[in-house]
């Protein structure tokens, strides 16, 4: 297998009058969890297609496993596991039915894993797939995914409407996977917790572009979350080199900044604030200041966490 999985070179995709891609590049390599983070309409899933060969690239390339999936399918899709965000599973069929139906189009599918995953999962094998709970689509969808031992596992949104118990069970699959096997693993999120947990790489899309790609704890070290006390009340929000996003009122703010820290204190206290508490912001403070700069996070929540 190639160090790159995935490369996605100049990616532009429009729909109409919509951009839903615009300019990306991407590189994933081989053996890690890449977390692919964005609100609703981010572009997460029509990158996602591209990389399944479900559209094709009009302007850029994409290449899966150094091939471009749209002329050699065959070569690329039979070494992805996917799971959908709807889990668009066959209704009518049983759980047995439905893994004998997959198994015949992976050559590499392990029957003793796929029964394990399913003991694991809590699946009846003679239950009908339309009589099964979100969380058990979910789980069999995953399982699915996951049986013919991909060397490239894509989940989008596979937490989606899932209670806290079932996406433990996936993120825990997830961590398996690449934990025992070395697989690489490329999953979109809107819950950044769980890229939190479980992300090696992070890549932010915020209306079609990409607004950072890096390692995750590049990106959690490289960002700063300081708390500001004016002596004075500010009621408007203070100007300061290198903050992402400033938010508070009065005495006290919030500054986001990637970098620059020895700059915006001196600015700060320039300005009257010192700066009372210094520490490592969350994945979902970077995300917020980098993509919505100058409004609050709890205006946003909706946004980042529908």
């Amino acid at each position: 297998m190639p160090d790159t999985v995935i490369n996605v070179q100049n990616l532009t995709r429009q729909f109409r009058r919509t951009t839903a891609l615009d300019d990306v590049s991407l590189e994933v390599p081989a053996g890690i969890v890449m977390g692919l983070v964005g609100g609703n309409g981010a572009g997460k899933t029509t990158l996602i297609k591209h990389l399944l060969g479900l559209l094709k690239a009009k302007t850029g390339s994409v290449h899966v496993f150094g091939l471009d999936p749209v002329r050699d399918p065959v070569g690329v899709l039979g070494r992805i596991g996917y799971l959908s965000e709807d889990r668009d599973l066959p209704q009518w069929m049983r759980v047995d039915e439905l893994l004998n139906f997959t198994q015949a189009y992976f050559p590499n599918w392990d029957p003793a894993y796929a029964t394990e995953l399913r003991e694991t999962f809590d699946l009846d094998p003679k239950q009908r797939v339309k009589s099964l709970s979100r969380g058990q689509t979910a789980r069999l969808g995953l399982l699915t995914a996951l049986a013919h031992r991909p060397p490239l596992l894509v989940l989008d949104e596979p937490s989606s409407g899932l209670d806290a118990v079932v996406r433990r069970d996936i993120l825990a699959a997830i961590i398996r996977t690449v934990a025992d096997e070395g697989r690489t693993v490329l999953f979109s999120s809107h819950l950044l917790d769980e890229v939190d947990r479980v992300a090696d790489r992070v890549a932010m899309l915020h209306n079609g572009r990409l607004v950072l790609s890096d390692n995750l704890q590049t990106v959690l070290d490289g960002h700063s979350r300081l708390t500001l006390r004016f002596a004075e009340p500010c009621e408007t929000r203070p100007s300061l080199p290198g903050a992402l996003s400033c938010d508070g009122s009065g005495h006290e703010w919030t500054v986001i900044c990637n970098g620059q820290i020895d700059e915006l204190r001196a600015a700060a206290t320039s300005q009257g604030a010192e700066v009372v508490e210094q520490a490592k912001p969350s994945l979902d403070e970077v995300f917020v200041a980098r993509v919505h700069q100058g409004r609050s996070p709890l205006d946003l929540n909706t946004e980042v966490n529908p």
